[in-house]
């Protein structure tokens, strides 16, 4: 089982990026998923999350109006379309996904499949 994220890149500040998390190994149609980041020094932090019917979406404030989850359970695949990116963005972004709850839970505790990391860098 594997959660494969992309789509990080150097960006500059205003730019847009969007991120995939491609899954393989089983199907997360029924899992509620979550982008989650990490910036250098600092502990890592939730971002946004999606109910498996994608019905329910969370996201931290410091997101909201910017960011976007979405997600594809036909492709087994989940998105975040990140636009006005700002350099307190730059992080390694990683996603992830729970075996036991269907809904858009923030805590990381509830996640129990994890993706490798894709990093954004965001140039001022």
């Amino acid at each position: 089982v594997q959660l494969q994220a992309s789509g990080g890149g150097l960006v500059q500040a205003g730019g847009s990026l969007r991120l995939s998390c491609a899954a393989s190994g089983r199907t997360f149609s029924s899992s509620g998923m979550a982008w989650f980041r990490q910036a250098p020094g600092k502990e890592r932090e939730f971002v946004a999350a999606i109910s498996w019917s994608s019905t329910s979406t969370r996201k931290a404030e410091s997101v909201k109006g910017r960011f976007t989850i979405s997600r594809d359970n036909a492709k087994n695949t989940m998105y975040l379309q990140m636009n006005s990116l700002k350099p307190e963005d730059t992080a390694v972004y990683y996603c992830a996904a729970s075996s036991w709850s269907s809904q858009a839970v923030g805590g990381p505790a509830e996640y129990d499949y994890w993706g490798q990391g894709t990093l954004v860098t965001v140039s001022s």
